[in-house]
């Protein structure tokens, strides 16, 4: 690693008290309402899951890699979660979607669908999907483990989710099916 990123040490189990973005404010808003509890911690922007290695130390749980993914025709869009110390094979993956050879969407459509920028890549992102452009698969993996670390579609803070709770409280409200491989 080349720098070492800030983070504040202080685990916190309430949304921020101090100004966020709309989008970070809206996904405090959604897990209050459906009453998924988190846990949170805050830190300088972090845009890979190896950046992310000393935030699971503090939280407890491997932050989850999110690849926005596409196929050759921009028509069929796929939000991965997978663990973070899975490497991911194009070719494995397509073969158990079923679906031809996908590669990184590009950055707007990952705006547009979820309003977030790379980096930034969450599952909670979903909650902005209305329209439903994006495929959420999961890793097995993923799935059997208690908890989920992501982004509140912001790089800057990293929360922990019980997974029970992202799967029958969060994707029914989202609307969202899930599509489970293993990677």
């Amino acid at each position: 690693m080349t720098d070492r990123k800030h983070i504040d040490p202080t685990i916190y189990t309430t949304r921020p008290t101090d100004k966020r973005l709309e989008k970070e404010n809206r996904v405090y808003d959604l897990l209050e309402e459906l009453s998924i509890p988190f846990l949170r911690i805050d830190h300088d922007a972090m845009n890979t899951v190896d950046e992310c290695q000393d935030v699971d130390k503090f939280l407890g749980v491997e932050i989850c890699k999110n690849l926005f993914l596409c196929n050759s025709q921009k028509t069929k869009f796929y939000l991965l979660m997978m663990p973070g110390h899975k490497k991911f094979v194009t070719r494995d993956f397509c073969k158990q979607i079923n679906s031809s050879r996908l590669s990184f969407a590009p950055p707007e459509y990952m705006e547009a669908y979820l309003d977030l920028t790379p980096g930034s890549a969450s599952i909670l992102g979903l909650m902005n999907d209305h329209e439903h452009h994006v495929q959420l698969v999961m890793d097995q993996e993923v799935v059997d483990q208690p908890l989920i670390g992501c982004h509140p579609c912001i790089n800057t803070s990293s929360l922990t989710l019980a997974t029970n709770d992202v799967l029958n409280k969060f994707l029914p409200y989202t609307n969202h099916d899930v599509l489970y491989v293993n990677l």
